[in-house]
């Protein structure tokens, strides 16, 4: 077979990083490939750490106090770790998804409906535990290493078709692949969390049947009568007997007996509890909005609002159902209210800046676009600034906006490409 000098000087460069990229495992100590350095994990988790929160409801702002108290619990884990200098972050998320995750370098997240199912300070030392360790053994970074093997698969494989017209197709495909693959950690790293995550909460005193009693929780849920909302739970953390028994073993071998800080916890989570009605007023409420059911949305968010008139999220709720219901006035009134509440997430301020960009109000608009996509970018608000732009007849802007916008998988990409045919005829975008 002849094979392309380019292949072999490809294949050659693979081999080059396979041999030079071993390292030592922080935690285990067993020896693994390593293509990212510990300055590039930080980087990885700091550039996604703020976009992460975003997508996900933004961070619980109105009880600063549980989440110093969090804080707290997770920093005294993460000192005990094998990489305590990493930059270690926690937040709660807002978020009714009972979920948590880490990203490299040290940065956590636990969502509010996760901790509702909590008992006692030892399972949340369970939850974060687990969290520090699948950043203390690189487990997120060993996820971007699969994609760079990935891309190297990507490469060779776009040398050995080209020229055939099925490039792009097998590009495609290994993409598609690759993607599937890495949405959630396998069992070994399941496992491992779980067993490093139970030495460090025994090294920090805790009571080491938090995390039994954890994963027995989770197994009881994960049958069919789980409630809603615990399959993303259990897509990145798949509960399993396995996990169960593997840390009964863990707690019989460390045989340390510590504090559950059942009464410190409780305490912590006093006033999230109390709230508990509203934010269930609220997930009814954004059923009925995805379901287009606005009036009903609206009266759950009312609802919400009557129970707990301080949190952003409701009062965008009722702004965005009744922007729905042609009541552009009242919607304004609420979501003005929401940016007052939280000015540090995206949903409310491009809310209103679609609200402002429909009543041709451009400087208003362009200001809460421009803040949304500053906290993050998304089609919807980067298509408005570029029809801001067009309005405003600064083509070249208007196209620099329409441009990403096109190559997205947006359902507005259509009408970007289409609109800079119109623009820049020598585009290469066909007009519809």
């Amino acid at each position: 077979m002849n094979t392309p000098r380019s292949l072999h000087t490809l294949l050659a460069a693979a081999a080059a990083l396979l041999v030079c990229g071993c390292d030592v495992n922080p935690v285990t100590g067993s020896s693994e490939l390593s293509f990212v350095s510990e300055q590039d994990e930080i980087r990885i988790g700091q550039a996604q750490y703020g976009p992460s929160q975003q997508s996900q409801g933004g961070v619980l702002t109105l009880y600063p106090e549980l989440n110093a108290y969090v804080s707290r619990v997770g920093m005294s884990l993460a000192r005990v770790s094998e990489r305590p200098e990493l930059p270690y972050e926690f937040v709660i998320l807002d978020n009714s998804v009972p979920n948590a995750w880490a990203l490299p370098g040290g940065k956590i997240a636990v969502n509010r409906g996760l901790l509702y199912e909590l008992e006692d300070e030892a399972q949340l030392a369970a939850v974060l535990g687990h969290e520090i360790v699948h950043a203390a053994a690189r487990h997120g970074a060993k996820q971007q290493e699969k994609g760079t093997l990935l891309n190297i698969g990507l490469a060779v494989i776009g040398v050995a078709t080209a020229g055939t017209g099925m490039q792009d197709l097998a590009m495609q495909g290994a993409q598609l692949g690759g993607a599937l693959v890495q949405t959630r950690y396998g069992r070994d790293a399941e496992l491992e969390s779980d067993r490093y995550g139970m030495q460090y909460m025994a090294r920090a005193g805790y009571d080491l049947q938090g995390a039994v009693a954890l994963q027995q929780r989770f197994v009881q849920l994960s049958g069919s009568q789980q409630p809603a909302g615990y399959g993303a739970l259990f897509a990145s953390h798949p509960p399993s007997q396995e996990r169960v028994d593997a840390n009964l073993r863990t707690a019989a071998k460390l045989g340390t007996t510590g504090r559950d800080g059942r009464a410190e916890f409780q305490r912590a989570m006093a006033a999230l509890k109390r709230d508990r009605p509203a934010y269930a007023a609220h997930a009814k409420g954004m059923t009925a909005m995805s379901q287009n059911r606005y009036a009903e949305a609206l009266k759950y968010s009312r609802e919400a609002i009557r129970l707990q008139d301080r949190e952003a999220q409701f009062h965008e709720l009722a702004g965005a159902a009744q922007l729905r219901l042609d009541q552009p006035a009242e919607a304004i009134k609420s979501l003005n209210r929401a940016v007052a509440l939280n000015q540090s997430y995206y949903r409310p301020y491009l809310t209103r800046g679609m609200l402002h960009l429909k009543r041709g109000n451009l400087d208003v608009a362009k200001q809460d676009l421009s803040v949304a996509n500053r906290l993050l970018p998304t089609a919807d608000a980067t298509f408005g600034l570029g029809e801001i732009a067009q309005r405003e007849g600064d083509v070249e802007t208007a196209l620099r906006y329409y441009d990403p916008v096109a190559r997205s998988q947006s359902p507005l990409a259509p009408e970007a490409r289409n609109r800079i045919a119109r623009l820049n005829p020598g585009s290469g975008y066909q007009r519809q």
